[in-house]
């Protein structure tokens, strides 16, 4: 434990006897630590944090207030990359997440911006895994094995289907639905569904937006926005500025239009053709 614990913190926090808690981590206000369990040097425990058993923080990991971690996830170690040379890089997790049995999430690289960084109440079903480097938004939802290469970058509100895959540098925009077994290797809009093999997009996510409080008038807006971009004949460039000035006025049809104006290497995903 810290040496730098008050008597309050060392009086609600619950640390097991077979968990192995390295005297340099720091460890918050009403932690728990459950059976074998191993916390690192540079861990960082926020308040209430809960660790079940079995689970492993390594590396420059912070975990934030409230969050929950099962059995076996391994969080911090190492990142799968043959240019990773030990550098001091870091994984961030935020408050109030939930993380699953087998979860694994790596810290970044020096040849990115040395961060992996998780948003604020995700759920990370079993199996889930983060690669060196990403970046995931806020109230994220990652079904049974579902894993993002490294640099992906996952917007809020975003939902993985099981054994869905994100390739690397690809980017999911928010507010987004990826069926399960999908793999995704160009980037995919804000408020769209993709499926597939190799995924496509198949339309709006309705009624993901309609749980989360979005009008009629932009989830119809956004409908339309959609068939213009993506079902028209024009070439795309020539419907993305269409598309841009008949939709002036409806923000979320911009922000669309502003993700598409940022795609990188990999292109933008298309629809799927009927």
């Amino acid at each position: 434990m810290s040496s730098s614990m008050d008597q309050s913190n060392l009086t609600s926090t619950v640390i097991h006897p077979t968990a192995i808690i390295s005297n340099a981590a720091t460890i918050g206000a009403g932690v728990s630590i459950g059976a074998y369990c191993v916390v690192g040097d540079n861990a960082v425990l926020g308040d209430g944090v809960k660790l079940m058993s079995h689970v492993v923080i390594d590396g420059h990991t912070s975990i934030g207030a409230g969050t929950q971690i099962y059995p076996f996830a391994v969080l911090g170690c190492a990142p799968q990359h043959t240019r990773y040379a030990g550098e001091a890089s870091t994984l961030e997790i935020g408050e109030n997440c939930i993380i699953r049995e087998h979860v694994t999430m790596h810290p970044g690289t020096a040849i990115d911006n040395m961060r992996t960084i998780i948003g604020n109440n995700g759920l990370f079903f079993a199996g889930a895994h983060v690669a060196h480097d990403c970046i995931v938004g806020d109230n994220v939802i990652f079904a049974n094995n579902a894993s993002l290469g490294g640099h992906a970058k996952i917007g809020d509100s975003v939902m993985l289907g099981g054994y869905s895959a994100v390739q690397q540098h690809c980017r999911v925009g928010s507010h987004c639905m990826l069926g399960a077994h999908s793999l995704v290797d160009s980037d995919v809009v804000p408020f769209s569904i993709a499926v597939g093999n190799r995924a496509r997009l198949s339309g709006i996510n309705v009624i993901g937006l309609a749980r989360r409080g979005f009008s009629d008038e932009s989830v119809s807006a956004l409908r339309a926005a959609f068939l213009m971009l993506f079902n028209d004949a024009d070439i795309f460039a020539t419907r993305v500025e269409t598309t841009r000035a008949h939709f002036a006025d409806v923000a979320e049809v911009q922000d669309m239009i502003a993700f598409i104006d940022d795609a990188g290497r990999n292109g933008v995903c298309q629809a799927a053709k009927r």
